[in-house]
């Protein structure tokens, strides 16, 4: 008898050690699996739905989002990686459950909601664009509000606080979106090389590292492709291994983060600077080089303002989040008519500096030409070498020419060629070499295509205390309708004719 029971406790513990053992092993399946899409032909766990449902979390929500799964990774960029920026110093991050809508928010779903639809482009399922930070925050409210969940923004004009405990629709952190954009890889992104412009919507004849390629372009690992200068439907090309679309190119996304540095140490969660004057946005858009579309890119731009490359893309909690975010991350005042304003610029082939004195013709405003000790050289070729050398190594040309009288001046009206989708670096040394706190600086480039690139964001991170005015990029010359437009741009800005000033 004793054996018998014996025997029986024998079989009872085997059997509770392989059930414990087939539940780990699915738990670990499920992490390992890094992603779950909650839909109704694809539902989420019963274990994450009973999670949801006793924490407060609504347990029903059918909106085809995708839970990602938590963990840790290293955020920002290694040295060795080519074209990476100073502010994407790397460290390790964690970051909780949370689910990321599959695709940017398209102009059907935004027009629905809002009632209108800003957009530079035209279609139901185009990304919605030329959105601020504050209208992606007032959509996410007035989506929640739709699908009858809590609010997760308190918004007072420049002023915005997230509700970590709510359960409706919000942005994602930097964080957030850099981990589920890697998803669980290192290289710059997602795939193994630089996307091609079969695989993303970018400024396809500008793949990774073409800078230094651009004349023999036999080691580029990407070949330069199509650059179909609009954005093309949120569910275009394959999506990462986490099933998220368009993550590099299409348009750029932002985030809840106020731009700054990263801080020190291992994070967890972290929402980005405490203070400042700009959010960041994400991914890149389809006007970009490959280069600003890596997993570790920080653009930045002022919240209240928006652009025809900058979209957004929904996240809400797996689970509540503990406490409030704090963010005023606006620009206060800004250029009033009376100011006094220097037009300041840099040009090398002669197209900005057609541009900067038609603005002068209609502003009557002191004019300034950035020039070097040693300039760059008067041959093509040889100065699109030097171009890229100089950004790739962000370097800081001499000056050969100086503002005695810059405290004089309110409003710095700021020209240049658009070199490689940045500044060229002489403005860079123009803009480290004065103070421009509390200044307005107005934006206005020469391109052949590309528009800005990536040059706005250059100037925020170089005069961070900076107001900045709605920007004018002129394709070469500008052609018969120059005059026009600077008068427009001008009356955007506040900036009125001679007798005016």
């Amino acid at each position: 008898m004793r054996k018998f029971a014996a025997y029986l406790l024998s079989v009872a513990l085997l059997l509770s050690l392989t059930a414990c053992g087939s539940a780990e092993t699915k738990q670990q399946e499920n992490t390992q699996a890094g992603v779950q899409t909650e839909s109704s032909e694809n539902s989420a766990p019963d274990a994450d739905v009973e999670s949801s449902v006793e924490s407060g979390q609504a347990a029903d929500i059918d909106d085809g989002f995708i839970l990602i799964t938590g963990g840790t990774f290293q955020m920002g960029s290694p040295d060795t990686e080519n074209w990476r920026s100073d502010d994407e110093t790397q460290h390790t991050v964690t970051v909780s459950d949370f689910y990321m809508a599959p695709y940017e928010v398209t102009q059907a779903e935004y027009e629905e909601v809002v009632g209108s639809n800003p957009s530079s482009f035209s279609g139901g399922r185009l990304p919605v664009e030329n959105i601020s930070w504050l209208d992606a925050v007032s959509f996410c409210n007035a989506y929640s509000e739709e699908k009858g969940l809590e609010p997760v923004y308190s918004i007072d004009g420049q002023n915005v606080s997230w509700n970590r405990g709510a359960d409706g629709y919000r942005l994602p952190t930097e964080a957030e979106w850099e981990y589920a954009c890697r998803a669980g890889t290192t290289t710059p992104f997602y795939m193994e090389k630089s996307p091609s412009a079969e695989e993303a919507n970018y400024y396809g004849h500008y793949p990774y590292e073409i800078e230094g390629n651009y004349f023999s372009q036999e080691n580029l690992a990407t070949k330069p492709g199509e650059y179909r200068q609009t954005t093309v439907d949120v569910d275009s090309f394959s999506p990462n291994p986490w099933g998220l679309y368009n993550m590099h190119g299409n348009v750029g996304e932002w985030t809840w983060d106020i731009y700054g540095a990263y801080p020190d140490g291992e994070q967890t969660d972290p929402t980005g600077a405490q203070s400042g004057t700009r959010r960041v946005y994400r991914g890149g858009g389809w006007n970009d080089f490959a280069k600003n579309m890596r997993c570790a890119y920080r653009a930045t731009m002022d919240q209240d303002k928006g652009s025809f490359n900058i979209g957004i893309r929904l996240v809400r909690n797996s689970v509540p989040g503990f406490g409030s975010v704090e963010g005023a991350g606006g620009q206060d005042g800004g250029n009033e008519n009376g100011s006094s304003v220097l037009i300041a610029y840099f040009s090398w082939g002669g197209n900005t500096r057609g541009v900067a004195e038609e603005i002068q013709s209609q502003t009557g405003a002191d004019l300034f030409e950035i020039t070097l000790v040693e300039p760059y050289s008067s041959d093509y070729n040889t100065v699109l070498d030097e171009a890229q050398r100089d950004q790739n190594e962000q370097a800081r040309p001499e000056l050969a020419s100086h503002v005695e009288n810059m405290e004089d001046y309110d409003t710095v009206i700021l020209g240049y060629p658009n070199w490689w989708a940045s500044i060229p670096m002489p403005i860079a040394s123009f803009l480290e070499e004065y103070d421009f706190s509390g200044k307005t600086i107005i934006p206005f480039c020469s391109h052949g295509g590309g528009r800005f690139g990536q040059s706005l964001t250059a100037i925020a991170k170089l005069a961070p205390d900076a107001q900045m005015g709605e920007g004018l990029s002129v394709h070469y010359s500008g052609g018969n309708s120059l005059p026009d437009d600077v008068v427009e741009w001008l009356e955007e800005n506040g900036i009125g004719e001679p007798d005016a000033q």
